[in-house]
Parts: structure tokens; C-alpha cells; sequence
């Protein structure tokens, strides 16, 4: 089985995990409550932990808008604190200074949901009827954003899923070489037992001979006590008659 393959059924699986709510990566129009009012904003779901998507998300930002948001820490699951870019230059939306926000929830904890809004200031947000051109052009930012984010998290994938092939790998390695040894060693021991059930005969047939032999041994031996008992009464004889 390739590493490609093995690669593919990975993302297969994770896509297969994904919650069906939602599409991942379509930018959809919905609210946001700031300030006890909802604000119109556009919102996307991606791949990843709400701290690691707020992390890419700040990131991405700086460097491609060279917006900066204040961090605000995630709070917990479903809850967020507001990033904030306040009064900073965003030509793409707009030739004067902007307020832009975004909030990081987490839907699940494979799944971030990130939305972004913004206004000329605390009194005017844009929304599709009133500021329909930064509206848009928000929708646009928000739009690359995903874009973004989407391959970021497929990279990701890919790294994972190559390091659990590059581990697999290293643990079927690691089998076949036990499976082999432990293979060697039986044979070995198979070898040796053919050799023990040998010798073991060959000591069987020697015990047999050997009691056969040690019957004839005890027969002679008892012979030549008879014969030394009766020299020795012999001797005595001889001796009291002298």
C-alpha cells in the first residue's frame, strides 16, 4: 500500500468526521451580538482548534492586510472575546480608517467558526443595505481568508498524516524484525529439539545396553564374592592348623 494512498484514506476520514451543519469554508452572511446588538458579519467555519485558527487567523491578517488585531483569549467552548483593529487604514475596504472585529468559536473541537465584522466606528457598521461597498469588500477579505485557511489546514493534514505513515512504517519495521527473529529463534530451538530427541535415543539404547551389561556386571561381581569368601574360609582353615 502506497504512502499516497494511505494519505488519502486519512482525509478521507477526517472529511467523514467533519459535522454536516455547515459547509467548511463557504462564507455566509449572519449577525454577531456586540455591544447587546447584532452587527452584520460573515462568517466561516475551517478546520482546526478555535486556539490554533485564532492564532493563523491574527497571522494571516498581519500579513496580508497588515491589519493587527488586540488578541482576545478563547474562553472555552462556544465562547470567544472579541479581536479588535480599531481606527487603522484597510484600502481594500475602504479609503478611511475602519474598525474591524472578529470572534473565534468553537462548534466542535476539530471545527472553528470564525466571524468577522467592522464599521467606520461604535455607530456605523457595515451591513448590505447601508454600506453595501465595505460590505462587500469585507465578504471578499473574509472569502481569501478561507481560502487561506483551507490549505493551511490540508497542509496540516498532510504533515499528520505523513507522520502517522512515517510511524506505521516504523512500527511495521520494527514487527517484521521481531517476527523474523522470533522466527530464526524457532527454527533454532526446532533444530536443537531434533537434536535432543537424537541424542535422547541414542542415550535410550545406551541405558538398554548398559542394564543389560550392569545384569552381567552384578552376576560376575557376585561370582567373584562367592569365590573370595570361600578362599578366605580356606585361609582361615589353614591358619588354625598351624
Amino acid at each position: 500500500m502506497s504512502k499516497i494512498y494511505i494519505l488519502c484514506l486519512m482525509l478521507l476520514g477526517l472529511l467523514a468526521a467533519r459535522p454536516a451543519a455547515a459547509q467548511l469554508y463557504d462564507v455566509r452572511p449572519g449577525d454577531v451580538s456586540y455591544n447587546k446588538s447584532p452587527r452584520p458579519a460573515f462568517k466561516v467555519q475551517v478546520d482546526g482548534t478555535a486556539s490554533d485558527v485564532r492564532d493563523f487567523f491574527q497571522t494571516w491578517m498581519k500579513s496580508s492586510y497588515n491589519v493587527k488585531f488586540k488578541s482576545g483569549g478563547v474562553l472555552g467552548f462556544m465562547k470567544s472575546d472579541v479581536l479588535t483593529a480599531r481606527q487603522i487604514p484597510a484600502s481594500s475596504i475602504s479609503g478611511k480608517l475602519v474598525d474591524l472585529y472578529a470572534t473565534i468559536t468553537a462548534p466542535s473541537d476539530s471545527v472553528a467558526e470564525v466571524s468577522v465584522f467592522g464599521g467606520f466606528d461604535d455607530n456605523t457598521f457595515f451591513s448590505p443595505d447601508k454600506t453595501a461597498t465595505e460590505y462587500n469588500a469585507l465578504r471578499t477579505m473574509v472569502q481569501s481568508y478561507a481560502g487561506a485557511a483551507r490549505l493551511s489546514a490540508y497542509r496540516t493534514m498532510v504533515a499528520e498524516g505523513e507522520k502517522k505513515v512515517k510511524a506505521s512504517e516504523k512500527e511495521k519495521e520494527r514487527l517484521e524484525k521481531e517476527r523474523l527473529n522470533l522466527q530464526s529463534n524457532t527454527t533454532a530451538n526446532l533444530k536443537r529439539m531434533e537434536e535432543l530427541k537424537k541424542k535422547n535415543a541414542e542415550n535410550l539404547t545406551q541405558s538398554r545396553a548398559d542394564s543389560v551389561t550392569l545384569i552381567g556386571t552384578n552376576t560376575v561381581l557376585e561370582q567373584n564374592r562367592l569365590r573370595l569368601q570361600r578362599r578366605r574360609d580356606r585361609l582361615s582353615a589353614l591358619d588354625r592348623k598351624n
